[in-house]
């Protein structure tokens, strides 16, 4: 998108002796020379806030001369009063415009435009994160209601456990330092024979079907630490009747982890976004071999950015600014790692075979 300056509605310019005149009365009279009017700064705010890397360049363009015509002469003096208002008092001018939400609502007045990076400080900085809740704050739970074999009572303490999951899976400090998730594993079926060898699996010899990633978010800790406590997270857990009159709850909840470098010293801050969906079915035991307090899985799936390519670690592993030479951008398509208006099942068929894709931002 580019900028060109206008003078007047119909793009006419302001005669050259009108316009020399104005530029020695302010340089005799004003702090500086004027600047130029705020429609572009507030053009670079809202592009800034749209982009999270740096912005383009602007193309700038001279005003293309004219015939001299004295009915210009009252428009080219109320132009330079206003110019030199914005030499004297640019932020003032700023000022006058708002800004507006995407749903039209009157925002604060724009301030002067920055790159919005992450820092140490403010590691949710410059992304859609930074507006959501933390750890299962972000997490929108439904009014329980009896289902299937369960009492209203039931379906809440199910409910419960299933939040309770999530934390030890995605949040709890010591998984996300590379632990092993022993509060998770305990909420799960001890009778579901494959999810039971796919977790001997992953935390032995992780590969692309047993991946531990799957159900949890694992760093390494030689590598990388989390900037600061939170992980932020936007998502919601759902129910309904499952088979053999079981409960099936439903989770879909995106994870923002803010990371650096575990070297003493490091300030880059990079995320790692995983959108996790879980969907398990708390049992009738009367019909299901099961433990009292534990879920068996229908299904589980994870779709990751910045997280790392191929080679199943069994950890996220990040990339930083100064690794991008070196790791190249991913094969398939382009994704928003943000962007929800898509069910899992669409996004995965979406990365289908096409390999890595690329985060459009981070």
């Amino acid at each position: 998108m580019g900028w060109e300056n206008v003078a007047g509605k119909d793009g006419t310019s302001i005669p050259d002796e009108e316009w020399e005149r104005f530029l020695r009365d302010a340089a005799a009279g004003s702090q500086g020379a004027p600047e130029e009017p705020s429609a572009r700064a507030r053009m670079v705010g809202r592009r800034l806030r749209e982009e999270t890397g740096p912005p383009e360049g602007w193309r700038t363009g001279r005003p293309p001369r004219r015939a001299r015509s004295k009915a210009w002469y009252a428009v080219g003096l109320l132009l330079a009063v206003g110019l030199l208002v914005v030499a004297l008092n640019p932020g003032r001018v700023v000022g006058w415009f708002g800004d507006e939400d995407a749903d039209g609502s009157s925002a604060s007045p724009l301030a002067v435009p920055t790159l919005r990076l992450p820092t140490l400080e403010q590691p949710f900085r410059g992304s859609p994160a930074e507006q959501w809740r933390d750890g299962t704050a972000g997490i929108s739970m439904p009014a329980p209601q009896a289902t299937g074999w369960m009492t209203e009572k039931q379906v809440a303490q199910a409910l419960d456990r299933t939040l309770s999951f999530l934390a030890a899976s995605s949040l709890d400090p010591d998984v996300l330092r590379g632990g092993r998730p022993t509060k998770a594993i305990a909420l799960i079926n001890p009778h579901q024979r494959d999810v039971q060898d796919y977790l001997a699996a992953a935390f032995s010899k992780p590969s692309k079907d047993d991946d531990p990633l799957l159900m949890f978010s694992r760093f390494a800790q030689s590598e990388v630490r989390l900037a600061g406590g939170v992980v932020k997270t936007r998502g919601q857990i759902t129910f309904r009747e499952g088979k053999r009159g079981a409960l099936e709850v439903t989770s879909d909840v995106t994870y923002v982890y803010p990371l650096v470098r575990a070297a003493s010293g490091s300030h880059e801050v990079a995320r790692t976004i995983a959108r996790r969906e879980t969907v398990m079915s708390w049992d009738d035991p009367a019909k299901v071999i099961t433990e009292p307090g534990t879920f068996s899985f229908v299904s589980y799936k994870v779709d990751s950015a910045n997280g790392g390519c191929g080679g199943y670690t069994g950890y996220f592993t990040p990339g930083f600014t100064s690794d991008r030479a070196t790791r190249g951008s991913g094969s398939g398509p382009e994704v928003d790692p943000y962007d929800r208006t898509t069910t899992m099942d669409q996004r995965m068929r979406e990365s289908g075979e096409a390999g890595c894709g690329t985060a459009t931002r981070t």
